[in-house]
């Protein structure tokens, strides 16, 4: 309700962000109205005593606001960087009230800030996505790296240990460009951890290409298959990309089963260009 409401999502980029179909999020909406119809739930600013109830759906919704914004399905746009920008001012002014400064508010400002720093690298000069390999480094916002820093270390107080931390520390290597084992195996090791408080499909797939950086394809290969998420295009774009001078038969097989079920333009041209590449 929050992402229909105060950000103003349609429905297809609300299914998009849950990883679900827009009848299901219809029907979430559908029974939503009706709670706060029959509850007669007054939309308003909680008591300074129900705000730490409150900061966990906040944030969520902060969380995917952002991520709408870093890479949008339903737009076919590689960037929206205005949502990005209210997404980090809005965690900001939490981070800013006594009640909502806490470790998990300032480990998503982190992310936020890790993952904004790449978006001069993310395009050309054509508006096409520029792909994590093949990004310019000397483009990176090296300011908004140690910014996001600074703050990942404001969160690393307590005895919790949020989805946030974990995925900005798995952002944080990414601004670190060298291909190193080193790299990849901290990173494997987040996403072993994410998976164990906050599964999620695609956090599955992204750590399946870690384990292929940091163990070689073959295992990850064996992991990647079992997920059998067959109606995502990011499953058969992973296992082209494992499969690539491996069995590169295989792999063009793959890159052409992720076309059809690509939602924008810019992924499609990807992996068109990819299976030319083979």
């Amino acid at each position: 309700m929050s992402l229909r409401i105060l950000c103003g999502f349609g429905i297809d980029e609300i299914a998009t962000a849950f990883l679900t179909n827009k009848e299901t999020i219809n029907k979430r909406l559908f029974r939503a109205k009706e709670k706060l119809r029959a509850e007669q739930i007054a939309i308003q600013l909680p008591a300074v005593n129900e705000m730490g109830k409150r900061v966990n759906a906040v944030l969520t919704t902060l969380y995917l606001l952002f991520n709408e914004g870093y890479y949008s399905e339903s737009d076919d746009a590689i960037i929206r960087e205005e949502l990005c920008t209210e997404a980090m001012r809005l965690v900001y002014l939490l981070m800013n009230n006594k009640q909502t400064d806490l470790p998990e508010v300032n480990a998503l400002y982190a992310l936020m800030c890790f993952h904004a720093s790449r978006f001069p690298a993310r395009k050309n000069g054509n508006g096409e996505m520029v792909l994590y390999e093949q990004q310019d480094e000397a483009l990176w916002n090296y300011e908004l790296i140690a910014t996001g820093a600074y703050y990942l270390n404001s969160a690393s107080q307590g005895n919790y240990i949020s989805r946030y931390h974990l995925e900005a520390g798995i952002a944080y290597w990414h601004t670190i460009k060298e291909d190193t084992g080193d790299k990849w195996e901290n990173i494997l090791q987040l996403y072993n951890q994410l998976l164990q408080i906050a599964y999620s499909p695609i956090a599955a797939l992204n750590r399946t290409f870690a384990l292929a950086k940091a163990n070689g394809k073959a295992v990850a290969i064996a992991e990647a298959e079992k997920l059998r998420l067959t109606d995502n295009h990011y499953y058969f774009t992973l296992l082209g990309e494992l499969y690539t001078n491996i069995d590169n038969n295989k792999a063009k097989h793959y890159f052409e089963k992720a076309i059809p079920l690509a939602k924008t333009a810019t992924d499609k041209r990807i992996l068109v260009q990819k299976m030319n590449d083979l």
